[in-house]
């Protein structure tokens, strides 16, 4: 899906600032940045009517501002997931085959599952829905796999055949951002980062600790002020 809000490499470049402008109060760690980043870009769709570009946009400050509250204090985590979900339902009714709209939609679903008890039956349902689809229609795309594996590492047991599996599944989506572009500006370019850092985590719980800071000190090459990255390679300073 093309993020360009008018056309032209203008546009494209607007929908590239955006991305990392929200990106970067993400890694950043900035509650307020990406507050005032929802607020804007809310009063861009109203201004510009029906543009998916950007409303992708906001799905995605969305997506970002819960699970910054949901890392912090939690307040307000589910109602950001529902604002992702609804702003994307949006994308999805003019484009069902959107596969970063289904992706992304997966993901708030995942995280609202998380968060809700009532209800998660139907969200983890939703969530796994969208997120086969979207592999149904692209399954190299690196942030499906990404999205896909880290659902399912978070609901599987220590040891088991699920977890090897979407470990493997993670290791694949990290391969995959390797290959893409990290700085994409007419698409949708997030995740890299992410994943690096999640693979890192899984190596080091494993006591892999020399792939470990190699796949976070990547998390840190491609966002440099990634503050959860930081932090976790932080902790293999002392291995």
């Amino acid at each position: 899906m093309s993020l360009c809000l008018a056309g032209g490499w203008a546009a494209a470049q607007t929908g590239g600032d955006l991305q990392a402008r929200i990106l970067y109060s993400y890694y950043a760690e900035d509650a307020n940045g990406l507050a005032g980043l929802v607020q804007l870009l809310n009063t861009l769709e109203r201004s510009n009517g029906a543009d998916n570009a950007l409303r992708y946009h906001l799905a995605h400050a969305y997506y970002r501002l819960g699970l910054l509250a949901a890392g912090q204090t939690g307040s307000g985590a589910d109602r950001a997931f529902d604002a992702c979900i609804d702003a994307l339902k949006e994308v999805l009714d003019q484009d069902g085959n959107s596969v970063e709209a289904l992706t992304l939609q997966s993901a708030c679903y995942s995280n609202l599952a998380r968060l809700r008890r009532l209800g998660a039956v139907l969200q983890r349902s939703r969530a796994e829905d969208r997120i086969k689809r979207a592999a149904a229609l692209a399954p190299r795309n690196p942030r499906v796999q990404f999205v896909q594996a880290a659902d399912e590492l978070s609901q599987a047991k220590d040891g088991s055949p699920q977890q090897t599996r979407a470990l493997r599944e993670l290791q694949l989506a990290a391969q995959e951002f390797e290959q893409s572009s990290a700085t994409a500006i007419d698409a949708p370019g997030w995740g890299h980062a992410e994943a690096y850092l999640e693979l890192g985590r899984q190596l080091e719980a494993r006591g892999n600790f020399l792939d470990a800071r190699n796949w976070i000190e990547k998390s840190l090459i491609v966002a440099p002020d990634f503050k959860a990255a930081q932090r976790q390679l932080a902790t293999l300073q002392h291995r």
